[in-house]
């Protein structure tokens, strides 16, 4: 010690104790995420001997489930142990599932895997509501028990884990012969606490891939999708969200109509930059450690239909939700009827998957009625099923601005804090529209319009813009690509705020 501050007499040794220790043990108020210098500085030392299990596959899955469990020790503390749990518990279940020959005691297995999994999930997300409702029926003081902590991504673990046992039950795969294998691939770290919800059977084939392979273009794939993601988060995202959508859902009568309406479509583009951006790093990480990762957004507001929509929009949850749900309510295979009501209750568990609140079952009533709409009317008129350019551009152009403002209308009730406030907000879009301040609001908030436009630019641009952007960063020098990861970092840091914004979807 004495020789250290010798050596270095400004060096406070006490608090560079307490800086390591900082970086081993979890801190509430500040959860560690994609777009923090700890969790950069903590991956490049990961990555550092990463290289040396390209021909070891074992020792690679110790190593990355280490760093993962330790990721989202990070992000949640104590709580990963849930994952180690529902990774025991659905491995067991599986491997039972494939050995019964009874068929009834297979279904007793998959209900068990799913009310073991529904239980989890619900006791953590629900609780706090349902002791509410409780409260508010029986009056207040009725329960006491309240203010869960719901540890983060638990809705993506879970429904990533509940895939696993039903695929096996509808023999579609086949159980993992060893738990480390299973506990790897429900706790692997890019998709961990945020999605994409990615099925057993895309991913489990990649995990014992020897020797590991990252091409050129996955190198650059990589780079490109983890620019552009924080890019999109810390940039756009955060920036419009805290000077500008926090401001107008916070306190809507303190704004005319036309804010607000900028409001809303400003929310619309943060939580699309917020939560592709984070699936854009995630998929770009797993690139850069030798595995893919399906696409999970596609230009959603590029959409002609509500149906199209949801096929752009967060693909691993609406595909999740299509092949586990609503197929096993019978899809459309009973009737048109029972088709409408399959759709509705589909979208309407959707929207309590979101929240715990009547604003999430209302958005999801919303989306509901939509889609049943929209297949109602394909029914009776069949042109309406073309897409893309069969639909003929200026149909198209009218689909899109319809199908983006029904998207728009449900994210007030997204967003907004409580109903009274969604209302709020809608009544003063279509009751204070002062068309006369318009040049003086967009003077007031050049900075947040011009992001705002950026964002909507960007996600307009073709999809051969985006290709031949790839594929530029792709044939960059590493020397090169290291520069440019350096410039966007310093973007980042010129306009982050001064806390950490968490992702949206970390509170799902």
């Amino acid at each position: 010690m004495d020789r250290l501050r010798e050596v270095f007499p400004g060096l406070n040794l006490p608090e560079v104790w307490d800086n390591f220790k900082g970086l081993f043990v979890y801190d509430e108020a500040s959860p560690m995420i994609f777009s923090t210098g700890l969790f950069l500085f903590l991956f490049a030392g990961f990555t550092l001997f990463y290289g040396a299990f390209r021909r070891k596959p074992f020792a690679r899955i110790i190593y990355i489930l280490l760093f993962s469990l330790f990721f989202y020790y990070k992000s949640s503390g104590l709580y990963f142990l849930l994952v180690l749990l529902v990774a025991a518990t659905d491995f067991l279940i599986g491997q039972g599932i494939h050995r019964s020959q009874n068929d009834r005691a297979r279904k007793w297995l998959v209900a068990l895997s799913i009310i073991i999994d529904l239980g989890l999930l619900g006791y953590f997300k629900y609780t706090n509501f349902l002791i509410e409702i409780a409260n508010n029926l029986f009056g207040s003081g009725f329960l006491d028990f309240k203010n869960i902590f719901l540890p983060v991504g638990i809705s993506f673990f879970v429904f990533q884990s509940i895939s696993y046992t039903i695929d096996i039950y509808r023999r579609r795969i086949e159980p993992l012969s060893c738990w480390l294998d299973y506990a790897f691939y429900l706790s692997f770290f890019p998709q961990l606490v945020a999605g994409p919800i990615v099925r057993a059977r895309d991913f489990i084939p990649q995990i014992r891939q020897n020797p590991l392979t990252v091409t050129r273009a996955m190198l650059g794939t990589g780079v490109f999708l983890i620019l552009t993601g924080l890019f999109k988060k810390a940039v756009i995202s955060d920036y419009i969200s805290l000077n500008f959508v926090d401001r107008i859902f916070d306190a809507p009568l303190l704004y005319s109509g036309f804010e607000n309406l900028m409001g809303v479509y400003g929310y619309a583009m943060q939580i699309y930059c917020d939560f592709s951006g984070y699936s854009d790093m995630a998929i770009g990480i797993a690139l850069l450690l030798g595995f893919r990762f399906n696409r999970n957004f596609d230009s959603p507001y590029k959409s002609a239909t509500i149906t199209e929509f949801w096929r752009r929009w967060h693909i691993s949850l609406s595909s999740w939700l299509k092949d586990y749900l609503y197929i096993s309510l019978g899809g459309n295979r009973k009737g048109k009827l029972r088709t409408y009501i399959n759709l509705m209750i589909t979208m309407l568990l959707g929207g309590l998957w979101h929240g715990a609140a009547v604003r999430f079952l209302l958005w999801g009533a919303l989306h509901g009625g939509a889609l049943a709409t929209h297949k109602f009317f394909m029914g009776l008129f069949p042109s309406l099923k073309s897409e893309g350019k069969e639909m003929g551009r200026f149909r198209r152009i009218i689909g899109i601005l319809i199908t983006f403002h029904l998207v728009c209308f449900g994210w007030i009730f997204f967003r907004a804090p409580d109903m009274s406030t969604a209302f709020t907000v809608i009544g003063r879009i279509a009751g204070n529209f002062n068309l006369g301040m318009i040049p003086e609001v967009i003077k007031g908030y050049a900075g947040v319009f011009f992001l705002i436009a950026l964002g909507y630019l960007l996600h307009f641009t073709s999809e051969k813009t985006e290709i031949r952007a790839t594929r530029w960063v792709s044939n960059l020098p590493l020397f090169i690509m290291a520069i440019l990861m350096i410039a966007v970092i310093w973007i980042v840091m010129q306009v982050k705020s001064a806390g950490i914004q968490p992702f949206i979807y970390f509170q799902f």
